[in-house]
């Protein structure tokens, strides 16, 4: 069973709510995925620890209703001052 691409972002988003999260449907079958979450509470948070915590957001539809996901985890840039 697919999951569509808003139902990954809002559970992303539930569990880290200053997450910003770009889903890409990587094969177009609802089935494979990428995502990309940047969140300031990753600040100091090992990348090990960012991937528990999406794959923990989204309460173990991993391998099951979500067969694959693939994640890249960032914190913001640092806002520059202009002039």
């Amino acid at each position: 069973m697919a999951m569509a691409a808003t139902d990954i972002e809002a559970l992303i988003v539930a569990g880290i709510p200053d997450a910003t999260v770009e889903i890409t449907d990587l094969a177009g079958d609802g089935d494979h995925y990428a995502a990309r979450v940047v969140a300031e509470s990753f600040r100091g948070v090992s990348r090990v620890e960012r991937t528990r915590l999406v794959y923990a957001s989204l309460g173990g539809r991993m391998g099951g209703e979500l067969h694959a996901l693939q994640l890249t985890t960032a914190v913001p840039e640092p806002r520059t001052e202009l002039g």
